[in-house]
């Protein structure tokens, strides 16, 4: 009892709300760190500012110790070749920024952003060990695929079962349809599993091109950011006839902060690149949406609202079995399907900014199912 009793003062004294609310009622200027919607805001500079003032200094430590940058692969479309030498990693300049904001701002006695935080430095890590090993060993290999995925599943099914123990509900909620629910009983747990796991390795596969996949995850978090602030306002939940999930509007401050540490390491992935994101950045923060979905009861909206990580995932999928079926003959000319337009002539900027306008129209999709019922 003691030592629960020192770690919640301990985290108390650690938020910047909790230290500057006495004040509130003295200085009207602190009466605004009451408010969720301010303290995202403020999530959103301070991860901005954060990836400003650590991102040329990571970029040239990176340089300087990875002798050679991220591996090219010899199959890819000859423009990639020109690439050679840019560091890989960029995503630790993202997941400091995004923790050190959600640190400050959020209510770190709030269980989700615990949950949510485990399991994007969890999945970082995995990332981390992978980029390294395919500098080190200067190939695109790096871990194996079974085992980076029984390492996600363990993750996965831990974190599961704390929102399990937070929310005590199974069940899952269609998109346009108020009424229906269904019980997934002991299977909640594999399929939010899958759900999680299935989000990190999607966005990880769009990360193909200079400034392909960071859009799209500001985009997705940004909508997770008001869907979270939604479920978590009682008000607004009966009124939208969704799930009302008590908590959840903290991650709005977590996601929050990924938009704006996603606009700083932006700055710096833009055509032409100066560091990739590789897979420390895109399987922990495709790994921390899906974990806020399945938090939130949108296990199903994510499908929608990350459709374009959906069509690079399903891409890869359809190439891979139809290759073996067929005994080496292609649907795409190269997947994921990135890859494909530029086989077909499509310059790169050409692909990411319309595949940005596809994950826009994807997250309207997405966000209009919290009305159309």
């Amino acid at each position: 009892m003691a030592s629960r009793d020192f770690c919640s003062l301990f985290l108390t004294r650690l938020m910047l709300y909790n230290l500057l609310l006495p004040y509130a009622d003295h200085f009207s200027l602190f009466n605004l760190i009451r408010y969720l919607t301010f303290r995202s805001g403020a999530a959103i500079l301070t991860s901005l500012l954060i990836s400003f003032a650590i991102g040329p200094r990571l970029i040239e430590w990176l340089r300087l110790h990875q002798h050679g940058g991220q591996p090219i692969r010899d199959d890819g479309p000859e423009s990639h070749f020109v690439k050679k030498g840019t560091p890989t990693m960029g995503g630790l300049m993202i997941l400091f920024s995004v923790t050190i904001s959600t640190l400050l701002w959020a209510d770190l006695l709030n269980p989700f952003i615990w949950i949510v935080l485990f399991v994007t430095l969890s999945f970082g890590f995995i990332g981390f060990i992978d980029d390294y090993l395919k500098v080190t060993k200067r190939n695109s290999k790096g871990v194996r695929g079974k085992a980076k995925l029984f390492f996600q599943a363990i993750i996965s099914l831990i974190a599961c079962y704390y929102i399990y123990r937070v929310e005590l509900d199974t069940h899952l909620a269609v998109p346009f349809f108020k009424n229906i629910l269904f019980d997934l009983g002991w299977f909640y747990f594999i399929f939010t599993s899958i759900v999680i796991i299935g989000a990190s390795n999607a966005v990880n596969l769009t990360d193909g091109l200079d400034g392909l996949a960071i859009v799209p995850i500001c985009i997705a978090a940004a909508c997770f950011a008001l869907i979270s602030y939604l479920a978590g306002n009682l008000v607004f939940a009966n009124y939208l006839q969704i799930h009302h999930i008590p908590g959840s509007g903290e991650l709005a401050v977590f996601c929050s902060a990924l938009v704006g540490a996603g606009m700083g390491f932006l700055w710096y992935n833009a055509h032409p690149a100066k560091v990739f994101m590789g897979d420390t950045g895109s399987l922990a923060f495709g790994g921390s949406i899906g974990t806020i979905s399945v938090i939130v009861k949108h296990e199903l909206v994510l499908a929608i609202i990350g459709g374009l990580f959906v069509m690079e995932a399903v891409s890869v999928i359809l190439q891979v079995y139809y290759f073996k079926l067929t005994g080496g003959k292609r649907i795409f000319k190269m997947a994921p399907l990135h890859h494909h337009f530029e086989k077909k002539g499509w310059s790169e900027t050409t692909v990411v900014i319309r595949f940005w306008i596809i994950a826009v129209i994807f997250a309207l999709l997405g966000l209009s199912t919290l009305k159309l019922r």
